[in-house]
């Protein structure tokens, strides 16, 4: 039987794992899976800062401690929410961690470590879920970013050197994006589909508060203005629904055109 738009684009009776869900972004990504219908779990590594986006955890919006960083924490995390929920059927790869920023002074160590929270976190995670979307399919969403893609355009960072973005988040960005290529021919025959959501400039709540640095922001994009969180709702619900049942391996980018110039 055909399904109506309602009935494709619901989420009921499906288990969701945001990686990093309180941050400036997760917030709003789990909050559209809920809204959608899903159980979502919040992996992190602080229960008060899930406390500060959710006021704790609700029937539909639950904490599990996950360090992205660690496989055995990974695995732990997974096998718990199993558990507990019988199934997963939904990944957003949305954690990320990092530091250092001159493009000329990277040690070593800063490099390795921007990489390792950008890229091969994501890879972590997309290797300890697979065993559980096997069973019945699922879908895989990774979040790249417009750096990945296009190079920052330096002019915008001159009087604002600290917003600079350092050249290992892009890189790593780029690879996520190959990564989601790459699952997505590995795992389609098991009904796994692995896509990705690149946003554009969504600048935190302390980036905003520079006014003139949004501003510049503002003045290169299309669309005239930043994107705000509930702007990508949309695109991950889609993602995670039977709205995109014959979509794997596609990059959406919610920009505001910025990727367009």
């Amino acid at each position: 039987m055909n399904k109506t738009i309602n009935q494709l684009f619901s989420l009921e009776g499906k288990v969701a794992l945001v990686t990093g869900g309180y941050g400036h972004l997760g917030t709003a990504i789990t909050n559209g899976l809920a809204e959608a219908g899903a159980i979502v779990y919040v992996l992190g590594r602080s229960q008060d800062k899930f406390n500060d986006a959710f006021t704790g955890d609700t029937p539909v919006i639950k904490f599990q401690y996950c360090d992205v960083a660690d496989t055995q924490s990974v695995k732990e995390a997974f096998e718990t929410i199993h558990q507990q929920a019988g199934t997963i059927d939904i990944l957003v790869n949305n954690a990320f961690y990092s530091k250092g920023q001159n493009p000329e002074a990277l040690t070593d160590e800063e490099w390795a470590y921007g990489i390792d929270g950008n890229l091969n976190s994501v890879y972590r995670c997309i290797r300890e879920v697979v065993p559980y979307l096997k069973k019945n399919g699922g879908r895989i969403i990774n979040v790249a970013s417009m750096y990945g893609i296009v190079s920052p355009d330096f002019s915008i960072y001159e009087e604002s050197p600290a917003y600079l973005n350092p050249p290992h988040y892009g890189a790593a960005k780029a690879g996520v994006l190959q990564l989601m290529r790459y699952f997505a021919c590995y795992l389609g025959k098991y009904g796994i589909t692995v896509n990705a959501v690149t946003p554009g400039p969504f600048p935190s709540e302390g980036v905003q508060l520079d006014k003139k640095f949004v501003s510049q922001l503002e003045q290169k994009n299309p669309l005239n203005r930043i994107g705000k969180p509930e702007d990508l709702k949309g695109a991950f619900v889609y993602l995670a629904s039977d709205a995109s049942a014959f979509m794997t391996g596609q990059n959406m980018i919610i920009d505001g055109g910025w990727t367009a110039w």
